[in-house]
């Protein structure tokens, strides 16, 4: 597709033209029409390079969900410098770590952090002055396919890896997108998860201004907050994790005329179950989307089409810039419905044919190190008639006696019993079996459910070996800024909340 901007600096151009007076985001703090988003942009320029950012250089920013992050990240982009999101939840060394392994030279954060290569520290209200009181400068002439943002992965399964993307892929998600789902200038995107994450931002700005629409930028992730913030600015598609869609459709707070305007609402960061979809439908009138998608693709993969019934237990269609196979552990393409690795690479034939680059690789020792062509993704699953199901994390599959059980499905069925609200499923060492199968699971407020009653409903679906052997009941379970669960904390709590045996 010719026509789609080249470089983020390019992204507003059409709005500009045709709707410079329209809103392009709207925050806690105020809106930006496409005119004031573009100008800011400019100023935001100037202040980058008096502050010493040449391209290339790495500016991290660890703000809150409002006009400065968006404004910050078109500037950065304009500038040439490479975008690295911080997640504010994390704590000081965990920031100190990710700040020094980039390289930044600028953060831009209200908690001042320590990292040798920074050379200063802005907070909000300082970065909000200066960007308000420059003149504009120029954008910089930016290679569409040099590194221009890092992505550091959740780190649920072990340290974060820093997954680095040029603006051309950035951009090519929201293209697809607006082509696809007909998306246009009445488009109204709320987003209630930090903008700090990369994928964020490609389905943010990046995806609104492609289609001249309007980019709702919420500052609350509960239930009641996500409701307020969609009724007052007449949201058409929002995406939430599942946790959050279950506390809506299964609190007392939202109510049904709140998410009136909505058209769509997407579910990602995790397995959105079918009693969860059905019980959303039910209460607000609206099918949740599934979808599928990777830091290393960017974003999204696959999700369910517009105006089609969804299928069990699946998480869409890919999208199609994409060509996904399911590979065997040879790397050969399993038959239709065949389960292996998931794994994703440039379609081939159609509209978007070759537009698809794999991400540039991942940041170490201060450069990029190439990645392959073939993005094989770690995850098991399968694709048959065009549908994609995911049944698990390949490193996660458990091994119990030379058999392999898939954690997301004990997981599923864990969920359709009577008070769960939440479960996490995984191995845990054995002498005799190599591993067995344990459970954390959350109840619902005000249940009171044991093993023996779990353990039983498992069964009555699922073959012994799948089974559950340990267990633990938890208050919550651990979760990162997406929503996922946090499972390297999953052993303590076992040890922590199991019952003596």
């Amino acid at each position: 597709m010719t026509d789609r901007p080249a470089t983020v600096a390019r992204v507003l151009d059409r709005a500009l033209a045709e709707r410079p007076g329209a809103v392009a985001v709207v925050g806690r703090s105020g809106s930006l029409t496409y005119r004031e988003l573009d100008a800011a942009a400019a100023r935001a320029v100037a202040v980058l390079r008096e502050l010493g950012v040449r391209p290339g250089d790495r500016v991290a920013a660890s703000l809150p969900n409002d006009l400065d992050v968006v404004v910050a990240f078109h500037g950065v982009m304009r500038a040439g410098a490479v975008w690295v999101g911080i997640n504010a939840a994390l704590t000081v060394p965990e920031k100190s770590a990710l700040l020094a392994d980039c390289g930044a030279v600028l953060l831009l954060a209200d908690e001042g952090v320590e990292s040798p290569a920074l050379q200063r520290v802005l907070g909000v209200d300082e970065w909000s002055r200066l960007v308000a009181t420059a003149d504009p400068a120029a954008s910089y002439d930016v290679d569409p396919h040099a590194p221009a943002g890092i992505a550091y992965t959740s780190g649920t399964t072990g340290l974060p890896r820093g997954v680095v993307h040029s603006q051309h892929n950035l951009l090519l998600p929201g293209a697809v997108l607006v082509a696809e789902r007909g998306y246009d200038e009445t488009l109204r995107k709320g987003d209630c998860l930090p903008l700090t994450i990369l994928n964020l931002m490609v389905l943010t700005t990046l995806l609104t201004a492609q289609a001249g629409g309007c980019c709702v930028v919420m500052d609350r992730r509960d239930a009641g907050g996500i409701a307020e913030w969609v009724r007052r600015e007449r949201v058409t598609v929002w995406n939430g994790v599942p946790a959050q869609l279950y506390d809506m459709a299964r609190g007392d707070v939202v109510r049904k005329e709140d998410l009136a305007s909505l058209q769509e609402v997407w579910s990602g960061g995790g397995d959105c179950p079918d009693g969860l979809r059905t019980a959303f439908a039910d209460a607000f009138g609206h099918e949740l989307r599934a979808t599928y998608g990777l830091t290393e693709a960017p974003t999204i993969v696959a999700m369910d089409p517009v105006g089609a019934a969804w299928l069990d237990g699946a998480s869409g269609r890919p999208l199609p810039h994409l060509k996904v196979q399911v590979l065997d552990e040879d790397g050969r393409e399993v038959e239709p419905g065949g389960v292996g690795e998931i794994s994703v690479s440039a379609a081939e034939d159609g509209a978007w044919a070759g537009q698809w680059t794999p991400m540039l690789g991942e940041w170490r020792d201060g450069a990029v190190a190439p990645g392959p062509a073939l993005l094989r993704t770690g995850d098991v699953g399968s694709v048959d008639d065009g549908w994609l199901r995911i049944r698990d994390r390949l490193k996660l599959v458990v091994v119990r006696g030379g058999a392999n059980v898939y954690p997301a499905e004990v997981e599923r069925v864990l969920l359709t019993l009577p008070g769960v609200a939440a479960a996490a499923v995984f191995g845990v060492p054995d002498d005799r079996l190599g591993q067995r199968v344990a459970a954390v699971v959350q109840l619902e407020p005000g249940q009171a459910v044991d093993a023996d009653r779990l353990a039983d409903g498992c069964r009555a679906v699922l073959s012994s070996y799948k089974v559950p052997e340990r267990w633990a009941v938890v208050p919550d379970l651990p979760r990162n800024a997406m929503g996922k669960v946090v499972r390297p904390a999953l052993p303590a709590l076992l040890r922590q909340h199991e019952p003596a045996r």
